[in-house]
C-alpha cells in the first residue's frame, strides 16, 4: 500500500501549553479532507535520523481555494520532537496521508459523549468540529482529563463547537480531581444507550478502564488507539493490536491500516 507524499510549508509552530505545540501546515488541495480520527505521517524534508516519520492525529483542517491547512498537536518528549518544536514558519515538511480508518458518525444518536485523556484531545476535537457541522442539533458532552492544569488543551476551540465541558485532573489543579473515566462513570446513568454514542482517545489504561465501565451495557463506543508506528501504511506490522474476531478467538490487526479507530469491544484489553 502506498500513499502520496505531500510537501508542505509550516504556517505556524507555537507552544499552546507546557511542552505542547500546535503546528499548522499548508498543503496542496489534492491532499483532500481527512476524516475525524485519521492521521498523517510527518517528517522534516531532507532530514533522516533522528527524525524519522512520526504519526500525528489531525487536530484541525481548513480547505482554501488551491490549498488546505492541516493542524496537528504534539508534546515534546524526546530529541525528535525537540527538533520539530524548533522549526520556523516557511520550513518544508513531508506529509503522508490522510491515513487509517476514522470515526464512524452515527447520525441516529442525539447525545454524543467524547472522552479524551491528554493528547487524545486531538482527534476528538476534530471530530467535535465535524459533528457540530453535520449534526447541528446533537448534544455533545466532552470529558477532558490530564495530569494537571497545564495539560488541559484546546478548551476554547471545544467551547466554540458548543461542547458541554467536564474537566478533570489527577492533581485537582483544574476541574474535578480524579481520572476522566471516573468522572464519566459518575454521570453515565444520565445517558441512555439507545440515544448515546461514545467516542474516546487517550492512554491505553484510560481506554481499558472505559471498556470496563461500559461492559454489560448497550452503549456504542469507538476508540482511537495511540500506538508507535514506523511506516503508517501497514507494511512493517509494528503496531499490531490483539482483537477478537467473529468467532471470539484472538487475532491481530494493524492500528495504522485497520484503525486507529476500533469498536471498544473488539479490542483484547491486556
Amino acid at each position: 500500500m502506498t500513499k502520496n507524499i505531500y510537501i508542505g510549508e509550516i504556517l505556524k509552530n507555537e507552544e499552546v501549553a507546557q511542552d505542547v505545540f500546535q503546528i499548522n501546515v499548508a498543503l496542496h488541495a489534492a491532499f483532500g479532507k481527512p476524516q475525524p480520527g485519521q492521521f498523517v505521517m510527518l517528517r522534516i524534508s531532507g532530514l533522516s535520523e533522528p527524525f524519522l516519520s512520526r504519526p500525528f492525529s489531525v487536530y484541525s483542517f481548513a480547505l482554501k481555494k488551491n490549498s488546505c491547512e492541516v493542524g496537528l498537536i504534539y508534546r515534546v518528549v524526546g530529541k525528535g520532537t525537540r527538533i520539530l518544536a524548533g522549526l520556523i514558519r516557511g520550513t518544508q515538511v513531508e506529509i503522508i496521508g490522510p491515513l487509517g480508518r476514522g470515526f464512524e458518525i452515527l447520525r441516529d444518536k442525539e447525545n454524543i459523549v467524547l472522552v479524551a485523556g491528554g493528547m487524545g484531545v486531538a482527534p476528538l476535537s476534530f471530530l467535535a468540529q465535524n459533528l457540530r457541522t453535520y449534526l447541528p442539533s446533537s448534544r455533545i458532552y466532552f470529558y477532558l482529563g490530564a495530569q494537571n492544569a497545564a495539560g488541559i488543551i484546546g478548551v476554547e476551540g471545544l467551547e466554540k463547537s458548543s461542547c458541554s465541558m467536564s474537566l478533570c485532573t489527577d492533581d485537582g489543579s483544574i476541574g474535578k480531581k480524579g481520572l476522566v473515566t471516573q468522572v464519566f462513570q459518575e454521570q453515565i446513568k444520565s445517558f441512555s444507550p439507545d440515544s448515546t454514542v461514545i467516542y474516546a482517545c487517550g492512554p491505553k489504561e484510560m481506554l481499558k478502564g472505559l471498556a470496563k465501565i461500559i461492559r454489560g451495557t448497550e452503549f456504542a463506543c469507538q476508540v482511537s488507539l495511540e500506538e508507535r508506528m514506523a511506516c503508517g501504511v501497514g507494511a512493517c506490522l509494528g503496531c499490531a493490536v490483539a482483537v477478537k474476531n467473529k468467532k471470539s478467538s484472538v487475532t491481530y490487526k494493524r492500528v495504522c491500516a485497520d484503525g486507529p479507530v476500533f469498536n471498544i469491544r473488539e479490542i483484547v484489553w491486556k
